[in-house]
């Protein structure tokens, strides 16, 4: 096999762990200094008529918990952005892979090498393994063609294998995150009219007015989980279209490569 390396990239597992805890120590600060900030509360320490930091912070513990959610969705999207992005390569993909048919159809393999070289990305990389591939077995001639074109084969599976981890790192944080974050906000909201029930058993007569500030507080962790699950969700789908046309690019570079050695005399 040929020197292929990964196209290089993404948070590590520490770094992904080390990202998550500070995630969730900034959503703590911000949930103790700026939501629970005074300015935000009466004097008998209730929310301010209208102001939804206060009343965001009077959803309780689960609020942190779920800025956190949302910080670490927003915070991956991002690498994932930058890190698919960079394994995309260089101009556009369909503009490459035609310049790549056009030099293999004329046997000039080494300016498809350069032409990934000058490409970069996930795609070269497995383009440049398959043709260098692809010059060893043509002047092998202990090799008959189907040999010839198994070697190919696995050659570019393995480029390619070396890859698809890369581009689709982090993705299950994401769509945990998503998954998690509405289930989050629910049991927030639960807990909170549970709190504003047993307030209302407590004073022996029925408060409407305090019944619906505690239900729209309550309400808020479901707001947040909302948000965050909706961002979580378009992420995940958005950076899983773009691995899968860039898998289907590699799929169709690797068959322009077994095509040219097929034809070859």
């Amino acid at each position: 096999m040929s020197n292929q390396k990964s196209t290089s990239g993404g948070f590590s597992f520490m770094t992904a762990l080390v990202a998550i805890s500070i995630c969730l120590g900034i959503g703590i600060l911000i949930y103790v200094f700026i939501l629970g900030d005074a300015s935000h509360f009466d004097a008998e320490g209730h929310p301010k008529q209208g102001d939804y930091l206060g009343m965001m912070y009077s959803g309780g513990v689960i609020v942190p918990l779920l800025m956190a959610i949302f910080m670490v969705v927003v915070t991956f999207s991002i690498e994932r952005f930058i890190t698919i992005s960079k394994a995309k390569g260089k101009g556009r993909s369909d503009e490459f892979l035609r310049t790549i048919k056009s030099l293999l159809a004329s046997n000039q393999h080494e300016e498809a090498i350069a032409a990934c070289d000058k490409q970069q990305g996930s795609l070269a990389n497995v383009v440049r393994a398959g043709v260098e591939k692809l010059q060893t077995v043509q002047n092998d001639s202990s090799l008959n063609s189907e040999d010839k074109i198994d070697a190919v084969k696995k050659e570019l599976e393995e480029a390619t294998s070396l890859e698809l981890p890369m581009l689709s790192k982090n993705l299950s944080i994401i769509t945990t995150c998503a998954t998690i974050a509405t289930l989050w906000g629910l049991i927030g909201t639960v807990l909170g009219m549970i709190r504003s029930f047993a307030a209302m058993s407590a004073a022996g007569s029925p408060d409407t007015a305090a019944l619906a500030t505690g239900i729209s507080e309550a309400l808020i962790n479901t707001a947040i989980g909302i948000l965050g699950s909706v961002v979580g969700i378009i992420s995940y789908n958005y950076f899983s279209s773009r691995v899968d046309s860039i898998t289907h690019s590699m799929d169709e570079a690797g068959y322009s490569l077994l095509h040219t050695l097929k034809t070859s005399k």
